[in-house]
């Protein structure tokens, strides 16, 4: 297994090198990826879409991947969900749609390199679907591979069509100009608002803290990061969140308007693009807030990016924000392995 993540890996790098080069290395590329196929089935991860379709802009369905190590969470059903979860292709990435069921997908670093420290990966896609490449597993992988143990959330979703056509028909009334603001509760709104996914997450760290001496985590240093609507949980689940909540976070493209910190405030690493649809026209709030109260905080505001970059190589410094959270997890100490 060490072999296959370190080929992963390996694959990863080279197609960040390789996809600013053009079309004609791109073709080289896909060739790379279609004869390692079995490494990447090997790791729990099918590749279920034509890799010639990387570059597409339309949503084309897919079957269901396998996920062998997807963890149900236990808190059942969508109330009232009628419609089955299915997938779809995008960007060259990966979507779910109409979760019903929640589940944690771990991904664990090589025993050697584990620092014990823990991250919950919450992607994103406005409540209605979920970026599960772009910002769940291949973040969590790239975590792996710094000695964190990461754990995608695929938590349960707001029903949408049940047809293509209408899905994304309803996604484009969602980001019209009329709309072009996903939702984004209040903190005293988002018991209400996001209670499924509050339960969910809330449910994710419950499992990992039970599970902490068998996947040799320090119950101390669990943290979670969100993209989007992901990051919005991620905010929900550290303010108003019940039982354990994350020793660290991190807020990938969510809003940054002001909120009331809580003493027990964790330290927040915040990533956006200043050209950000969506949350770049704001006062900045949140930060302000979080400073202002005496907590840590590290915000980078990239000049370019957009909304949605993860782990997606652009040609601008949004690329970069891994590196800079890593390094901010460095930073606090969660790439050294404890001492317990």
């Amino acid at each position: 297994m060490q072999y296959l993540a370190s080929q992963r890996h390996d694959l990863r790098g080279a197609m960040r090198t390789l996809r600013a080069q053009g079309q004609q290395v791109a073709r080289a590329l896909r060739s790379k990826i279609a004869g390692l196929k079995p490494v990447l089935m090997a790791t729990g991860v099918v590749l279920a879409f034509p890799v010639v379709a990387q570059l597409d802009h339309t949503m084309t369905p897919i079957a269901v991947p396998t996920q062998p190590n997807a963890i149900e969470l236990g808190t059942g059903e969508l109330p009232g969900a009628e419609i089955a979860e299915s997938w779809h292709a995008q960007y060259g990435s990966r979507f779910a749609r109409n979760v019903t069921v929640a589940t944690l997908t771990p991904f664990l670093p090589d025993p050697d390199k584990a620092t014990g420290a823990a991250v919950v990966v919450a992607p994103g896609g406005g409540f209605r679907t979920l970026s599960m490449d772009n910002e769940g597993w291949d973040v969590a992988s790239a975590l792996a591979e710094q000695g964190v143990a990461a754990f995608v959330l695929k938590y349960r979703l707001n029903q949408t069509p049940a047809t293509m056509a209408d899905f994304q028909r309803s996604m484009e009334d969602m980001f019209s100009a009329t709309g072009r603001r996903p939702p984004r509760p209040q903190p005293s709104e988002m018991k209400k608002q996001l209670a499924p996914q509050l339960e969910d997450s809330q449910a994710a760290f419950a499992l990992i803290h039970d599970k902490a001496d068998e996947w040799g985590i320090d119950r101390d240093r669990i943290g979670m990061i969100g993209f989007s609507a992901g990051a919005m949980l991620t905010m929900a689940t550290s303010l108003v969140g019940e039982g354990h909540k994350p020793a660290f976070i991190g807020n990938v493209y969510g809003p940054i308007t002001a909120v009331d910190v809580p003493a027990d405030a964790p330290p927040l690493f915040v990533a956006l693009a200043a050209d950000d649809p969506f949350f770049a026209n704001s006062d900045f709030g949140l930060i302000k807030n979080w400073h202002a109260a005496g907590k840590p905080v590290e915000f980078h505001f990239y000049e370019q990016g957009g909304h949605g970059f993860g782990m997606y190589q652009k040609d601008t410094t949004s690329t970069g924000w891994f590196d800079a959270y890593t390094s901010w997890l460095a930073m606090h100490g969660m790439l050294t392995q404890s001492d317990d």
